[in-house]
């Protein structure tokens, strides 16, 4: 085989692999992610947002347009790189490699943002209340496709869906 049809064969078993251990690469509408940032939830230099599959960044870039410090953990080396490539220079951006389901997000984290598909929301709604309780303070989901399973969404926009995330001591001293 020539190189490039190695080359090929890597790129697709990369996207492959992803699909298998989370979504697929699908890129956020610079439209959209804009009208979420001002309406679902106005992004400001006071927040932390993670991106959970942050692809090319997009949204990365966007929150950085509003001042927010913007981390992205993405599983596809390729996507890594172009992330950085296309944020290069803005040091309110940092993309990591990382599997979206093994990360620890940083504690000053207000925000996070994800593609959902149904498969994963059960998964993706235990992932960020466990580190909400283990952060000891609140964070805010924006996701972009399907809903949560067992919780409501403040407000949606589109296919976007907006959730708070409260820790679990504090929910039981309110009731």
């Amino acid at each position: 085989m020539t190189w490039w049809l190695w080359t090929i064969l890597a790129i697709f078993l990369l996207f492959g692999f992803v699909i298998v251990r989370g979504a697929p690469y699908v890129p956020s509408h610079r439209r959209f992610v804009r009208l979420a940032f001002a309406q679902l939830y106005k992004l400001s230099d006071k927040d932390v947002l993670v991106d959970l599959g942050s692809g090319d960044g997009i949204v990365l870039r966007l929150a950085a347009e509003r001042g927010a410090k913007a981390i992205g953990y993405e599983l596809n080396p390729i996507l890594v790189a172009l992330s950085r490539f296309l944020s290069r220079g803005n040091p309110k951006i940092t993309t990591k490699p990382g599997d979206m389901w093994l990360v620890d997000l940083p504690k000053e984290t207000t925000i996070v943002y994800a593609f959902s598909v149904s498969r994963d929301a059960r998964r993706l709604e235990k992932k960020i209340q466990q580190t909400v309780d283990h952060n000891g303070r609140p964070v805010w989901l924006i996701t972009y496709g399907a809903k949560l399973k067992t919780k409501e969404p403040v407000r949606t926009l589109h296919a976007h869906s907006l959730y708070l995330f409260e820790p679990q001591a504090l929910q039981r001293g309110r009731a």
